[in-house]
Parts: structure tokens; sequence; C-alpha cells
């Protein structure tokens, strides 16, 4: 007798935080696919891979943003 498979149910990801490819996440900051690359090289900044592929969760980008802000005095 085979047991049922069991489903997990499908990881529930608000559009806020979305994943986003190299080029995505350039455009969302305003700068060029070569400065996410040398982020995520640097491990300046967490990513995702699946498989080969590299993605950028939004809150991450804006984790970053937020971590380079400089207060008014």
């Amino acid at each position: 007798m085979t047991q049922p498979q069991r489903t997990q149910p499908a990881a529930r990801v608000s559009p806020r935080d979305e994943l986003l490819t190299i080029g995505q996440a350039g455009e969302y900051l305003g700068t060029g696919e070569r400065f996410i690359r040398r982020l995520v090289a640097e491990r300046r900044i967490s990513y995702v891979k699946i498989g080969k592929f590299v993605r950028l969760q939004r809150s991450a980008l804006d984790a970053f943003i937020e971590a380079g802000r400089i207060p008014s005095e």
C-alpha cells in the first residue's frame, strides 16, 4: 500500500517581499546589475539560491537601504 503524498502549503510571500532577479533588484535600487552582483559576491546583502539562480528578497533590499541611511541632524 502506498502512502498518500503530503503536500506542504505554498509559502505565502507578500507582494512587498517578492523574489527579484539581479536586474530587477538593480532597477529597484536605481543601480546597475554589476553593483548588485558585487554586493552578492562580497556577501554584503542576503540572497536566495534557487538552483543556479540568484534571487533577492525585496525586504533584504529595503534593509540594505535602511542600513545605509544617515540621519539628519
